[in-house]
């Protein structure tokens, strides 16, 4: 999360008040007394939040909001209000303002504000790294979707086993789209022009095994569920792996291998050779922050494949898929947003029956939340009172899910 806040305030004891309370909980604030000294700081790189004063003589909060804006819709900008203003910043967030505050504003509000706004920063900032990787035609970046350190590591590891130029075995549980990753690493490395031949291991017999090594020749051979090779074809696979010149193998599975070895129910030496280099992929479970991301890209291939517009994705349907545990993984995402598209089902996701009363009262608390944001498009005091809610605990609620009331707008 970023930490940087530029306060923007005329009134020196203000702006040195709430530097003081961005300190002690470790934001590192810069501060400036009009828009003109802010200016310079406002720019598509700057990786901070706004914080600042609607009345200063000059170019007023308003002013700098526009000028942000401007140069970066995706820049958050609060504003400090004095009483009289409340109305005019209402107005202010629906024209993109983050949030406003009242002065004078308890640092536990202040922090609470700039925290938010600085996670939504940092996501966006995050983005746009990942958009630079794909422009850069990183294959990890445009085939492994999702933000996650989970997803990162994922694709750290992907370039890692393309470099080593090694025999790879990539586990991961059913649907989580291991022969993807596999031809990532193929494309990850300096022999990516070579071929890559993807068979499945139970289909093969001592003929095709053998053709499929020649197929690949100085390239890769992605063997997926490799240990449902027989005995004697583990045999012929460590064999010709072997050979001076062979293509890499690449075994995937979804099984535990380490085990078939120790029930003597898969070749010992086979294993060892392509446990050198794991690439282990996590299920969705692990990682359901990747969940609107990968949902986006899978919905966005299938419209484009279909032929037909995206049908918008709102917080209400990311929150329902966020809500669910995806057993089957990146198969069973893709084939949800495939439905979302052509509109096969009114509803791709659905609760969970297995979950608990409280998964469950969280999910409709999430609900309502969203409802009462979408009502009132985006204006949190408003959809506050909806929920008779006090303002400081409908934002800890929308906190606690992660939901952002800019989305709405």
């Amino acid at each position: 999360m970023t930490k940087t806040v530029l306060v923007v305030d005329d009134d020196l004891h203000v702006r040195d008040a709430i530097a003081q309370s961005l300190e002690l909980a470790e934001f590192v604030p810069i501060s400036c007394n009009s828009f003109v000294a802010a200016k310079d700081h406002i720019t598509p790189e700057f990786d901070g939040v706004i914080l600042s004063d609607i009345r200063m003589p000059g170019r007023d909060g308003f002013h700098l909001l526009d000028y942000a804006q401007d140069v970066d819709a995706q820049l958050p900008v609060i504003l400090l209000t004095g009483e009289g203003d409340i109305p005019m910043a209402v107005s202010a967030i629906s024209k993109g303002a983050f949030d406003f505050l009242e002065k004078p504003t308890a640092p536990k509000d202040l922090i609470r504000v700039i925290e938010r706004a600085a996670q939504s920063r940092a996501l966006v900032i995050e983005n746009r790294k990942l958009r630079a990787q794909l422009m850069a035609g990183d294959p990890s970046s445009r085939l492994i979707f999702g933000n996650s350190d989970l997803a990162e590591a994922l694709r750290q590891k992907v370039r890692q086993a393309a470099e080593a130029r090694t025999d790879v075995l990539i586990v991961g549980p059913p649907g989580s789209g291991i022969p993807k990753v596999a031809e990532t690493i193929h494309l990850s490395s300096l022999f990516s022009k070579a071929p890559f031949v993807k068979r499945s291991a139970v289909m093969l017999d001592s003929n095709s095994l053998d053709q499929s090594f020649r197929d690949a020749e100085a390239g890769t051979l992605f063997l997926d569920e490799i240990g449902l090779l027989s005995p004697a074809l583990q045999s012929v696979v460590l064999e010709r792996s072997e050979r001076p010149g062979a293509p890499i193998v690449i075994g995937g599975t979804t099984v535990d291998l380490a085990e078939a070895v120790a029930k003597g129910q898969f070749n010992a030496d086979l294993f060892y050779r392509l446990d050198v280099m794991r690439v282990r992929i996590p299920a969705i479970s692990e990682r359901p922050e990747d969940i609107p991301v990968m949902f986006q890209h899978y919905a966005e291939q299938a419209a484009e494949q279909a032929g037909v517009a995206l049908p918008e994705i709102d917080a209400d349907l990311i929150a329902r898929l966020m809500a669910q545990d995806w057993p089957g993984n990146a198969r069973a995402l893709m084939n949800a947003a495939m439905r979302f598209v052509l509109g096969v089902e009114e509803d791709v996701a659905t609760t969970d029956a297995s979950l608990g009363l409280a998964e469950r009262m969280a999910q409709v608390e999430q609900s309502l939340l969203i409802d009462a944001l979408r009502k009132s498009e985006g204006r949190a005091t408003e959809a506050a009172k909806q929920l008779k809610l006090p303002r400081k605990t409908f934002y800890d609620k929308l906190a606690k899910y992660g939901i952002r009331t800019e989305d709405f707008r």
